[in-house]
């Protein structure tokens, strides 16, 4: 967006949501209102640490070009003092209601949690409302995550919330309401039968978003304590998806699916347009402590973004993930040919799109976007591999997807020091943000020269 503290920085992005200063983390309440598209999203406006949270608002027409509006919830009744955490927005008899998460912490220092509204008639100044019902039983203050919507089948209002058991093990608890008032607690999304499909449970769940693309029933949530498996689960926290029967029961022959196989990318929340598209925007910021506070833009007084936003659909089994169309209104000057041998060229000063079409069969490349920053294949493993220097300790580090169907296509979206990576129209995707010390260069090395390699790079402003 370059203002605030990242309109001057050494890393600027031009076209993710960034923090005027200070902390972004998941975003939260998207919704269409009113005509305008408003995103909110978790902000420390104080500081790059994780110890105060608003909730940052901006609001746009285009899902391109955002105006910054005033914090639309601050920490300051006794239920969120503490920090006002995540949750989503339901639009009801033209007024816009937040739903969130308010912390609290206790003179013991324990914490607790409390889910609350708020309600606004103009989209820009919202009144609290105060809590939504008591805490649940059975279960630690690690109740999080309101997700909120209208279920059109039961006529009831649906909501579902990230939880922890006393037995420190992840969950989703659903409850439900006829007059937008009373909520009912309905118990867990999953019965212990139907945990035992999923392969690994983790000790907490956060951020569930359940919902209908292309006739198909999808839960996606972000859970805690995954081991890592093969090339899955390689990062701190993870999020992943399940198809669901229309009774809401796991689809067994799918399993866990990790959504983004890169480094940052965590707690997405998605929202239906007017013209009925499922859209995602991600967190590009989820990793380690030490790892986050090392971060350059630390000490320019800013830290994280979120992802583009992100049209998700349901195709042949798998969720698909692709940069909206809108996003085209930023192309600028295109440069198109076929790659018949090693090329290299400077990076665009702010933002690039790259698109590499293959009409043939690939052996195997290596594009770098600067140097330590890399992105391989080779046909024999059948792997996608990318590299990065880790700012942290300077060391090389790696994530890995494994491609069940030849490699016909790959779209880089490249914003300063964020890349999104689409390959195969969305079957696989990848978040990760660099820094480099000189500017980028942008490299192909290809065994396959000369065999249908066909190369764009736009600028994007």
């Amino acid at each position: 967006m370059l203002d605030g503290k990242g309109k001057d920085s050494r890393y600027p992005l031009s076209f993710h949501c960034t923090p005027e200063e200070g902390l972004l983390n998941d975003p939260n309440g998207l919704i269409e209102y009113q005509g305008a598209y408003h995103l909110f999203y978790q902000w420390n406006s104080k500081d790059c640490t994780h110890d105060y949270k608003s909730w940052g608002h901006v609001v746009s027409q285009d899902m391109v070009h955002w105006k910054r509006l005033p914090a639309a919830l601050i920490p300051s009744e006794s239920y969120d003092k503490d920090g006002i955490y995540s949750g989503s927005a339901i639009e009801k008899d033209g007024k816009l209601y937040l739903f969130y998460t308010g912390n609290v912490i206790n003179p013991d220092e324990s914490r607790s949690s409390f889910q609350c509204w708020a309600v606004s008639e103009n989209g820009v100044d919202f009144k609290k409302l105060g809590p939504l019902f008591e805490h649940p039983q059975g279960y630690t203050r690690h109740v999080r995550d309101p997700k909120v919507w209208f279920d059109k089948k039961t006529h009831q209002w649906r909501l579902v919330l990230g939880a922890q058991t006393l037995a420190e093990q992840g969950t989703i608890l659903c409850y439900s309401s006829t007059d937008f008032k009373q909520w009912q607690f309905d118990g867990e999304l999953f019965d212990p039968s139907e945990m035992d499909k999923i392969s690994q449970r983790g000790y907490m769940w956060e951020c569930p978003d359940l919902f209908q693309v292309d006739g198909q029933d999808l839960l996606l949530y972000s859970p805690q304590g995954l081991t890592p498996e093969r090339e899955q689960y390689q990062n701190i926290y993870q999020t992943v998806y399940l198809p669901l029967t229309k009774e809401w029961q796991i689809v067994s022959e799918h399993g866990l699916t990790e959504m983004d196989w890169g480094f940052e990318f965590y707690a997405p929340q998605t929202f239906e347009t007017t013209d009925g598209r499922r859209i995602l925007y991600g967190w590009m910021g989820v990793m380690p402590p030490e790892k986050e506070q090392a971060q350059p833009t630390v000490a320019e007084k800013w830290v994280h973004c979120l992802t583009i936003p992100r049209e998700v659909n349901f195709h042949e089994g798998r969720l698909c993930q692709k940069p909206v169309r809108e996003l085209q209104q930023l192309r600028g000057e295109q440069s198109s040919f076929e790659l018949m041998e090693d090329w290299e060229s400077p990076l665009a000063e702010f933002g690039s799109e790259i698109c590499l079409i293959f009409d043939s069969p690939v052996k195997e490349f290596q594009f770098e976007v600067t140097t330590g920053f890399s992105l391989k294949f080779d046909a024999q493993t059948a792997r996608l591999v990318l590299s990065r220097i880790n700012w942290e300790d300077g060391k090389k580090e790696s994530r890995c997807y494994h491609l069940t169907e030849p490699l016909r296509e790959i779209q880089l979206m490249i914003d300063g020091s964020a890349v999104e990576i689409f390959v195969n129209h969305g079957v696989a995707v990848a978040s990760a943000r660099f820094f480099a010390s000189a500017k980028p260069q942008l490299k192909y090395n290809g065994k396959n020269q000369g065999r249908g390699v066909h190369f764009s790079l736009r600028d994007c402003r």
